[in-house]
């Protein structure tokens, strides 16, 4: 079947168009990115102001039009931090059910990590064992562990890659005293987690490390994906802390010049980065293996294996979202 995904995050609205079956990889048919900037959009409150909500509207109303085109079966429609997290985000969802027909399923931080987890196991398979999974989204990272399907233990943090640039580094480029402000931050929060939910979890055999900042980083430091296998170049956190300092004294417009980083990464890569690499040293991690795979392919795997029995009869709304929110017992904590 012929499967749509819109993800509205932080960032961006993002439709993913996959043919799916159960048994077999989802293979990519269509991708596009209608870039928001939402934490741009917050007012004093934390409300998505009316120009934020009118641009969200306008990009899930396209999205939907070109799904129908192509002819999906089935059409996934899920939204992260931005709303969740929004002062008025029951409004904004209401509105947009208003205006477009789409009801979106709110994901919380815990269903991003575990759900993202999930594609990256698939993606590595069991041989990778004990997985430590970081994924930066623009509102919030994401931590997870675990040697299964699901993580044991996952936390989301306020720590994205928007939402700190935002809050700590407004001036572009940013000052010294900025950086370490926001480092300090990330180095209290890290450490606070680490020690009330990962103490104790064993040695990680792979540290992964996913989502477009992370892969951003990664092809600007590491290169571009094996010519032979394409897999993507890992990430040494040598070579995050060499390049963090000419990240800084670069404004946005230079950086999206730069391997790798997009023109909707620029302006916030500098924090990705400095985020990144304090939850890297923190953890005590040296190296990030890169998944490909992320929250929107763990979500489609979700609706496969809830699809696995049924033939070609689509999954309910109501199946779905309790497939999407299943397997969830692991310890969490949410700041």
């Amino acid at each position: 079947m012929r499967l749509g995904v819109i993800d509205v995050g932080s960032n961006t609205v993002h439709l993913l168009v996959v043919d799916a079956h159960p048994g077999a990889s989802p293979n990519p048919y269509h991708s596009q990115r209608s870039v928001l900037r939402l934490m741009r959009y917050l007012d004093a409150d934390g409300a998505i102001v009316e120009e934020g909500v009118r641009l969200i509207t306008s990009a899930i109303a396209e999205s939907v039009r070109i799904a129908h085109e192509i002819g999906v079966d089935d059409l996934i429609c899920t939204a992260t931090s931005a709303i969740r997290e929004a002062a008025n985000g029951e409004e904004v969802l209401a509105r947009i059910a208003r205006e477009t027909g789409v009801s979106l399923h709110v994901l919380s931080g815990e269903d991003e990590a575990r759900i993202t987890m999930l594609a990256v196991r698939r993606w590595l398979g069991w041989s990778a064992g004990e997985v430590l999974l970081f994924d930066i989204g623009g509102g919030s990272f994401e931590i997870a562990q675990g040697a299964d399907e699901y993580p044991d233990v996952q936390v989301s943090l306020p720590l994205g890659a928007g939402r700190t640039t935002i809050n700590y580094l407004a001036e572009d480029p940013p000052t010294r005293e900025a950086v370490s402000a926001l480092r300090l931050h990330a180095r209290t929060e890290f450490t606070r987690v680490r020690e009330e939910l990962f103490l104790d979890r064993p040695k990680p055999k792979r540290v992964v490390g996913t989502s477009k900042t992370i892969r951003s980083l990664a092809r600007l430091i590491g290169g571009p994906p094996d010519p032979e296998n394409g897999d993507l170049a890992p990430l040494h956190y040598a070579g995050l802390r060499e390049w963090e300092p000419t990240l800084r004294d670069m404004p946005s417009n230079v950086r999206e010049y730069l391997p790798g980083i997009t023109p909707e990464r620029g302006y916030q890569i500098m924090a990705g980065a400095i985020v990144l690499r304090t939850a890297m040293k923190v953890f005590d991690v040296s190296t990030l293996t890169i998944s490909p795979w992320a929250l929107r392919e763990g979500i489609v795997l979700r609706y496969i294996d809830a699809l696995d029995g049924r033939g070609a009869e689509p999954v309910s709304a109501d199946d779905f979202r309790s497939a999407l929110t299943a397997n969830g017992n692991g310890a969490t904590a949410r700041r």
